[in-house]
């Protein structure tokens, strides 16, 4: 609708609408291809989002769910913080300050104003995982207690001040990070992304003009806002909860409870976690902005998840995460491992709205990114330091209707991939000797949890292991009669044959010379009655050793 009022030519507002979603993954292109290291263009551990003059969403790339629901909300607090002008042509703004984004410090969020004429027309915002940002062990540590052990952090910092780069804060990000031209390269990688953007986005107003590309973003998010209003509506009113709890904080051996309550009253709808875990010690909490952004995660996968997410997506969601919990972090709560607790939150949400979706819920999926990561020196390569790290694959949960899926990233990681074997062993001193699908390990039902991964490393040369895996404890669960999937396993064989399989996290573990460690991540739960199971999808799965 323009500023009169008048709606502007449907065929027009769908050219537009899929010109934002083509520039953003025009600019996640960019990045993947200009990275620097192998955890953004192996991995792709990022993703983008291309903002209007108010930051709200435009357009997103395919990425990581869990960061692409809150980078409007880091360009909306900033302003809130210093004001819109802050905002220059030319700048870039890089941010990863746990409380402010949500996320860990290795987040980076890079965050560049877009003008056309003078005027400021939008944003091209990036956030990528850094693989090192100076915390007291290489990549994260699973076992800091406050934030300040975790790295550099950084309130929104501009790099580049109107087109020129702030060579001496560039230089002291480079002098603290263990891969410091990787940092500034990766940077760069963002930069470019949204000078990618940019540059699209100036074509699309020279080509409708700007009031006829603003008309068009109004009528999209009306009609994504009113369809939503339109779902909720269609829910019964009422209150709907789970609960569930966290392994540990990685500190203590004490579970870390989570609760949830979704209230739905009319066109609105409202996830409360009151009653969860106050913050704690080891790493599990996060800052406000992600636990939103997760739960709008969990909100897509129920409503209109055929629609790509716009400005006009989760007006009718409200979220209530009190001050001081694992959800809603203060200083100097440590941060690095934030994302257990919300890919369990995500399967709650589910959970506890599958009473009235029953035709959209699924069972819980293995639900933590089950992270590997190694470090030490290269004897191949002069000795030079590496970290590896890496996220593992596991089951996801049945639903009514088909089978879970094996062996596929977490719901907070989205498009992440797990490196290639072959990529794995040229950059890192070690063999894998063995990856596969876990039999057994997705939970029964007349549908089946997908199964978990399992993969076994053969150390070549003396290296550190750190390790987080997690739902040992709330295993991922089944719907409507199915069981419970596997929790996952870890195994390492020392030198000599003796073997340990009582870690599932560790920091800096040292492990010796021809060493084997093998993960396996758990399965999803299952669904229905599992006597209900036909005997083909039985036959398919003894053929395919999904099951013993």
């Amino acid at each position: 609708m323009t500023s009169n009022g008048q709606h502007t030519n449907p065929v027009t507002t769908e050219i537009i609408r899929n010109a934002f979603n083509a520039i953003a993954e025009d600019m996640n292109a960019s990045l993947i291809r200009s990275a620097f290291t192998p955890i953004i263009y192996e991995g792709k551990d990022c993703a983008v989002g291309l903002l209007d003059e108010n930051g709200d969403v435009l357009g997103q790339s395919l990425g990581l769910p869990l960061f692409l629901g809150n980078l409007s909300l880091c360009v909306q607090i900033i302003a809130e913080m210093k004001g819109w002008d802050y905002y220059e042509e030319g700048d870039v703004i890089l941010l990863n300050d746990s409380y402010i984004a949500g996320t860990h410090l290795n987040d980076i969020t890079v965050i560049m104003p877009i003008f056309h004429g003078g005027e400021r027309i939008g944003f091209a915002t990036s956030r990528a995982h850094w693989l090192d940002v100076g915390a007291k062990d290489a990549g994260s540590p699973t076992d800091a207690s406050e934030i300040y052990q975790e790295g550099m952090r950084w309130p929104p910092t501009k790099v580049y001040r109107r087109g020129e780069a702030q060579q001496d804060i560039l230089n002291f990000m480079k002098a603290n990070s263990r891969f410091g031209d990787a940092l500034i390269g990766d940077l760069h990688a963002q930069i470019a992304a949204g000078r990618t953007g940019e540059m699209r986005m100036r074509g699309l107003i020279e080509r409708f003009g700007y009031e006829t590309v603003k008309a068009a973003r109004d009528d999209i998010f009306a009609q994504s806002s009113e369809l939503e209003r339109q779902a909720i509506a269609a829910i019964p009113d009422g209150e709907y909860t789970a609960e569930g709890a966290l392994d540990n904080d990685g500190i203590s051996n004490e579970p870390v409870p989570v609760k949830l309550t979704v209230r739905v009253s009319g066109e609105i709808m409202e996830m409360d976690l009151t009653g969860s875990a106050k913050q704690t010690v080891g790493g599990v909490n996060c800052g406000y902005t992600q636990t939103v952004s997760a739960l709008r995660v969990a909100f897509k996968l129920l409503i209109n998840p055929e629609r790509p997410v716009d400005g006009g997506t989760f007006n009718a969601l409200k979220v209530i995460a009190p001050e001081g919990s694992i959800f809603h972090a203060q200083e100097p709560a440590a941060c690095s491992w934030y994302f257990s607790s919300l890919g369990m939150l995500i399967d709650m949400v589910v959970k506890a709205l599958s009473p009235a979706l029953p035709e959209r819920a699924a069972a819980a999926h293995y639900g933590d990114s089950m992270v590997t990561i190694f470090s030490g020196n290269d004897a191949r390569n002069d000795g030079a330091f590496f970290v590896a790290v890496e996220a593992n694959c596991g089951g996801w949960g049945a639903w009514n209707g088909g089978d879970g899926q094996d062996c596929l990233i977490n719901n907070v990681n989205g498009s992440f991939r797990d490196y290639p074997i072959e990529v794995f062993e040229h950059r890192y001193p070690m063999r894998i000797s063995k990856y596969g699908i876990r039999k057994d390990s997705g939970g029964e039902g007349e549908f089946r949890g997908g199964n978990g991964s399992y993969r076994e490393y053969h150390l070549d040369g003396d290296t550190t292991l750190s390790l987080w895996f997690e739902r040992s404890v709330t295993r991922p669960w089944g719907l409507s009669g199915g069981a419970e999937g596997l929790g996952p396993k870890v195994e390492i064989i020392a030198p000599d044959g003796t073997a340990r399989d009582d870690l599932l996290k560790t920091n800096a573990l040292a492990l010796k010379a021809g060493t084997v460690v093998k993960v396996a991540t758990g399965g999803g739960g299952g669904f229905g009655d599992p006597a209900k199971r036909s005997a083909e999808r039985r036959q398919r799965d003894r053929e395919n050793a999904f099951v013993s």
